[in-house]
């Protein structure tokens, strides 16, 4: 198959027009319906819908348009990182929400000062949904948390960031074993739709405790919010600042001390973009190791 007829195919339903597709490729319109002819003959489908000056894509062609953007992009990345030796192209990193104000820009203001010829687009979503996101090739990259089974070795994975989980509390609760507050105050869960609400559910089951839940929420900061009004306690990964202002909580540490989220960079190792992803994580590693802080959390005295 000649790649010049997917861009060809691309490039009229993105004009909506074969005349308009012609000027921008700078063909003539019939040379441009010979390679949509010719590429429906090599597919042995129909692509396109013509009625007068009007096409519309068929049902096949609707099911590979994307799949033909994608693979026109990888090409053209392929080919400028072939001519000019600088690493150049797009890279999609996902990012879970938890990152995108405290670890995220420490980390992309180096890559993109190193290479500035890289287009980084950042998407947010949970870590459930980005991991399945890198595993279909949608995204390249996610910043994300470890999830909690052994993943294949088609993943790729770099820890960053390793957060201890702490039980949440308003500031006026007195009570101080950390297990006891989760047994008996109101408890307001995570949602087990992310892995760090799975594993906060498998700590609870492997310690004994039964909560008594009172709501199940996505969103670490909507939870904090809730504790600091009094309506119950939490436990959360001690995830990086900002976290909300104004709020007048408590941290407690688990016993033992290590239960944690982790967190890092994972990708597919068969991804087209594998140099800009190996750029990406070398940045970030630089980045953690010049600044410690950012990699692992100091534990403090509850107050």
């Amino acid at each position: 198959m000649d790649i010049r007829f997917l861009e060809t195919l691309v490039t009229v339903f993105d004009c909506g027009s074969v005349a308009e597709a012609g000027r921008r490729l700078n063909m003539t319109a019939a040379g441009v319906a010979q390679r949509i002819h010719a590429l429906e003959a090599d597919i042995g489908a129909q692509l396109v819908f013509r009625s007068g000056r009007t096409i519309r894509p068929t049902p096949t062609a609707v099911a590979i348009l994307d799949r033909s953007r994608r693979l026109l992009r990888d090409v053209r990345d392929i080919k400028s990182i072939a001519t000019s030796g600088m690493l150049t192209g797009e890279l999609k990193l996902g990012v879970i929400p938890t990152t995108l104000s405290g670890l995220l820009p420490d980390i992309l203001i180096p890559f993109t000062q190193t290479h500035p010829k890289i287009d980084v687009q950042i998407l947010r979503d949970h870590s459930v949904a980005l991991y399945q996101r890198v595993q279909d090739g949608e995204i390249d990259a996610a910043i994300t948390s470890h999830p909690p089974f052994t993943m294949p070795k088609t993943c790729g994975w770099s820890l960053l960031r390793e957060e201890p989980f702490v039980v949440l509390t308003a500031k006026s609760l007195r009570m101080r074993d950390p297990h006891e507050i989760l047994a008996r105050q109101p408890f307001i869960r995570l949602t087990r739709n992310v892995y760090a609400g799975q594993l906060i559910d498998n700590y609870l089951r492997k310690v004994g405790i039964r909560p008594k839940e009172l709501f199940e929420i996505d969103g670490f900061e909507l939870i904090a919010m809730m504790v600091d009004r009094g309506l119950g306690v939490s436990l959360l990964p001690d995830w990086p600042r900002p976290w909300p202002e104004g709020l007048l909580l408590r941290k407690l540490p688990l016993p033992g001390r290590s239960f944690q989220r982790k967190i890092g960079i994972l990708w597919n190792r068969s991804s087209l973009r594998l140099r800009l992803i190996e750029a990406l994580v070398r940045s970030a590693q630089t980045t953690i190791k010049e600044n410690p802080a950012s990699a692992t959390l100091r534990r403090r005295r509850p107050k």
